[in-house]
């Protein structure tokens, strides 16, 4: 009697839900159907939305409302808590499933090769966000003494931790952000906030939108200098023909023209200087070098050699997210990603049977959100070409209550679908005295026991 089609998806986060729906929308959902189990680490899912997106972006976490519809469907179960390879490995995973898909992400910052980068009040800037974010795996305290603090990079990770670092507590207060975290930023000294980045403004990924965020708040007041308002040829040819880039651009020349206001945090954002060294006595951070770039006709830049020194206490790298490498995979340690053609995954040249990418570790850290359902239902249609073909192994225990038995032997503690949604309720109800919406539970244990596992 023919079976649904059993699919696991490691990595229960945008990536790895768009899978689960591209898979639902398919003819193959039909009959026998399909059957598919996600396994996050975290106890709770939505990977990137929870832990990678700043408090105070509810507009990018409402997001969870369409990723919500997918995990109702009856099709799907969640197993939060459960860690591959330390729970579940893929051997053991093609024990159970006629396909694995990964879509873990990343989360580790990428390295930056200057002198000083070991200093302390030398920061990764995913390191921050994890923090800010309630993530249970990290340190609950941030050292926040620094009066003025560099952010190296200028894409949208830059701007969410000057962002969070110029704003007051107070200002995040009515955001999810734990209790620990209003503490920490309570006492956050910050009151000079400069961004630097190599090119120009036509060569920032800033998002127009969360760019234009920065100026909202009463508190921070944007600074661009007007020196820094260039354009070569090839920054010009970017700008006609990517509307986003023009957009930012835009936005930049209208704050370098305007006068300087009052408000009390000032966050500087500097183009044109390229970071070489970070400076330091004593093993702590007391300001950056930059050398100061010019255009060369392209849109690249090189050195002037004329540098500078900017009095600073702590520096922020954001210079990109990196995936951890995934055991029993390939894996291409430049690009931080798995090898794979169409998200099938490729070991020397051939096609490592029934596993497939998808998501940034398919590709990497690049694009929004919404930028991974392109990958997802490539990966999808390859995955549902290989079983129409007859390509997929064939699992020894394809029940659904063989995965369950075996979590129980090892002594996982998994949460459920169900679980969720306990512990969404218990978020809310701690929210609820102060008129939030939800205050983040942060410790593991504590996100277990309100989960019901």
């Amino acid at each position: 009697m023919p079976r649904p089609l059993r699919t696991a998806i490691v990595g229960a986060g945008p990536a790895g839900i768009y899978a689960a729906d591209a898979l639902l929308k398919s003819a193959a959902a039909g009959d026998p159907g399909v059957s598919i189990d996600l396994f996050e680490k975290m106890p709770a899912p939505f990977g990137l939305i929870r832990y990678g997106v700043a408090p105070d972006h509810p507009r990018i976490k409402g997001i969870v409302t369409a990723l919500h519809q997918v995990l109702d469907k009856p099709q799907i179960r969640l197993f939060g808590n459960v860690d591959y390879p330390g729970d579940i490995s893929l051997d053991e995973l093609h024990e159970f499933y006629d396909a694995v898909i990964f879509s873990t992400g990343a989360d580790a910052d990428r390295a930056l090769d200057i002198p000083g980068i070991e200093l302390d009040g030398s920061y990764g800037a995913a390191d921050f966000v994890s923090w800010y974010d309630g993530h249970p795996d990290v340190p609950r305290t941030w050292p926040l003494h620094a009066d003025k603090v560099a952010v190296l990079g200028v894409g949208n990770v830059a701007l969410d931790v000057a962002r969070i670092l110029a704003k007051t507590a107070d200002e995040l207060l009515p955001t999810e952000i734990p209790q620990n975290v209003y503490d920490g930023l309570k006492a956050n000294r910050a009151r000079e906030i400069h961004v630097f980045g190599r090119r120009g403004p036509a060569q920032a990924k800033f998002s127009p939108m969360e760019l234009r965020e920065l100026d909202h708040s009463p508190t921070i007041e944007v600074i661009v200098d007007p020196e820094d308002i260039d354009y070569d040829e090839g920054s010009i040819a970017t700008r006609r023909s990517n509307k986003q880039a023009d957009m930012v651009a835009k936005t930049l020349e209208n704050w370098a023209i305007r006068d300087v206001g009052e408000r009390p945090h000032k966050l500087f954002l500097h183009f044109f200087e390229s970071p070489t060294e970070i400076l330091g006595e004593d093993g702590t951070v007391v300001g950056l070098r930059t050398e100061r770039t010019r255009l060369d006709g392209s849109g690249n830049v090189a050195g002037t050699g004329e540098f500078h020194d900017w009095d600073v206490q702590g520096v922020y790298r954001a210079v990109g997210y990196l995936s951890d490498e995934l055991p029993k995979l390939p894996w291409d340690v430049e690009s931080g990603t798995v090898p794979n053609e169409g998200g099938r995954v490729v070991e020397a040249g051939q096609h490592l049977s029934s596993t497939y990418v998808t998501g940034w570790i398919r590709r990497g850290p690049v694009g929004l959100i919404g930028h991974t359902k392109g990958d997802a239902n490539e990966t999808v249609a390859n995955l549902l070409d290989d079983h129409a073909q007859g390509r997929l192994r064939t699992p020894s225990a394809p029940e659904p209550e063989a995965v369950d038995a075996f979590l129980a032997e090892r002594g996982v503690r998994w949460t459920t679908w169900e679980g969720w949604h306990r512990l969404d309720e218990a978020e809310k109800a701690l929210g609820e005295p102060q008129g939030r919406e939800r205050v983040k539970i942060v410790e593991r244990e504590d996100m277990l026991r309100a989960s019901g596992a």
